[in-house]
């Protein structure tokens, strides 16, 4: 099927950018793109993930399991603005006058080369697997240990306890020109979460933080910025995140 996206007023309109398989299979479903924490089809969260074909279903890239905005530290407190002027750098392919703010960040990694920040788990012990404090998160500092954004435990709880307590991992194919996306029969039903498992796994580096924010036209009176806040998982690494599992062939 043609790479779509499901408008405000309930029609299908032509979605030319790379990402479009997630879009596609909602347009099918009949689900208008989002920003609320709440399963999207008959309560369940429905995620697409690229293979390589139908026969293996070989994963072909991570898989995106939510995008919130940061609730605190220099992105929320001072902007989108000035924390890209103090952790942005220059777009890599050199387009002119862009700056990104990119990366894998985890637990297990140190300061990122091109921004200066690491992940860190505040108010959580990685032996017990528990919360210690429940005013604690998940923190991106710099080597002086300024919060440059971070996401409370409490608000990063409820947002996946509520969309994941159901979730279908559907396989896609795309192929171009004209982009187009198929979908396999073979999905992966998960069911049972549990926030500290998704701690858990994120404490081990498997769940990692992906941000994908730009400034074009940065030096000019209005820049233009995109934000996107993920974390993601490999594929292999979803099944530790819920308590029952299944692979169901439709």
């Amino acid at each position: 099927m043609a790479s779509q996206k499901l408008a405000a007023d309930g029609t299908k309109v032509a979605y030319a950018a790379r990402n479009g398989g997630g879009y596609t299979l909602e347009a099918e479903l009949g689900i208008a793109p989002n920003s609320y924490a709440e399963p999207d089809f008959m309560g369940w969260e429905v995620k697409q993930y690229g293979v390589r074909d139908f026969v293996s279903f070989r994963p072909q890239s991570p898989v995106t399991l939510m995008t919130p905005e940061p609730t605190g530290g220099i992105y929320r407190t001072e902007g989108v603005a000035a924390f890209m002027k103090r952790f942005g750098y220059p777009d890599q392919a050199g387009k002119p006058d862009r700056f990104n703010f990119g990366g894998r960040y985890d637990c297990q990694r140190s300061h990122h080369a091109l921004t200066g920040l690491r992940m860190t788990l505040s108010g959580y012990d990685r032996a017990t697997g528990k919360i210690t404090d429940l005013d604690g998160g998940i923190t991106l500092i710099d080597a002086a240990e300024e919060v440059a954004a971070s996401w409370t435990f409490k608000g990063m709880m409820a947002h996946w306890n509520r969309k994941h307590a159901q979730a279908a991992y559907v396989p896609s194919l795309f192929r171009t020109p004209p982009p187009e996306y198929s979908y396999g029969a073979k999905v992966l039903l998960c069911e049972q979460t549990d926030f500290l498992l998704f701690l858990r796994a994120f404490a081990a580096g498997k769940i990692y933080y992906d941000p994908a924010v730009k400034v074009e036209n940065a030096s000019s009176g209005t820049p233009q910025i995109k934000r996107r806040s993920q974390f993601r998982v490999a594929h292999a690494d979803l099944r530790e995140l819920y308590q029952r599992h299944e692979l169901v062939q439709l």
